[in-house]
């Protein structure tokens, strides 16, 4: 009997969720571990019928502080890690490019110390 009643609990128990996974843009690492993330998308206008982009900021958490500005990174939802924070970084899918430092008016490039 004992047996029998363990087996109905660990049946009753509720599924988990499947956890949503977002792909977007770093648009800012200026916390430690922390980034935003812009995840646009695009849907229909209701009454104009025309494809309209929106964009969302999510604030996701990067443990191993691997992300850059411009990186695109797929991110999944999470337990709530703070009062915004919700989405955790689980993939950088593409590096953002390295730019070379801006000339100087001599047309020499400034080094990065003195920027």
């Amino acid at each position: 009997m004992g047996s029998d009643q363990q087996q109905t609990a660990s049946s009753a128990r509720p599924e988990q969720r499947r956890r949503q996974e977002k792909v977007g843009l770093v648009t800012s690492t200026k916390m430690q571990k922390s980034v935003v993330v812009t995840v646009s998308t695009q849907v229909m206008h209701p009454l104009y019928k025309r494809v309209v982009r929106r964009s969302k900021n999510f604030l996701a958490h990067d443990e191993k502080s691997e992300c850059k500005t411009g990186d695109t990174v797929r991110i999944r939802e999470t337990r709530p890690l703070s009062r915004r924070k919700r989405w955790r970084v689980v993939q950088v899918i593409a590096k953002a490019a390295e730019l070379a430092p801006f000339p100087d008016a001599q047309g020499r490039p400034v080094p990065e110390s003195a920027a």
